[in-house]
């Protein structure tokens, strides 16, 4: 894969594993399985998120486990204070799991990505 891409797919990895977080949780709870449900559902993360990819620490190395803990803390804190904001309640059990799920989809992809990249070793530069 070229280097140029994986900004672009480390942030698209990022954006997907939120709408994942929320539609799990969204069908753990038997919510309805409109969009707009899914949607606002997802939207304080996504804007936490949005707010992480703004920092240079993230567009940096964006594959990195150091990255992904700066997605992890803006996505999870912002997220949690805007669904405050608009809700008026935080379940400690919702942040606890919510916190979890997170980190296990935020950080996960990029330890997996850690991992295939430290097993298939430098590469020789394609010519051509």
């Amino acid at each position: 894969m070229h280097p140029s891409r994986i900004p672009a797919l480390a942030l698209a990895a990022d954006l997907v594993a939120v709408v994942v977080f929320a539609a799990v949780g969204r069908i753990s709870h038997a919510e309805s399985d409109s969009l707009v449900g899914l949607a606002g559902t997802a939207l304080p993360f996504l804007i936490g998120a949005g707010v992480a990819w703004a920092t240079p620490w993230v567009r940096a190395s964006p594959a990195s486990l150091w990255a992904g803990s700066v997605v992890l803390a803006c996505t999870a804190g912002i997220g949690f204070a805007l669904r405050l904001g608009f809700l008026g309640r935080l379940p400690l059990s919702f942040a606890v799991v919510a916190l979890v799920s997170l980190a296990v989809l935020l950080l996960g992809w990029r330890g997996l990505s850690g991992v295939v990249a430290r097993l298939r070793g430098p590469r020789e530069p394609s010519h051509g």
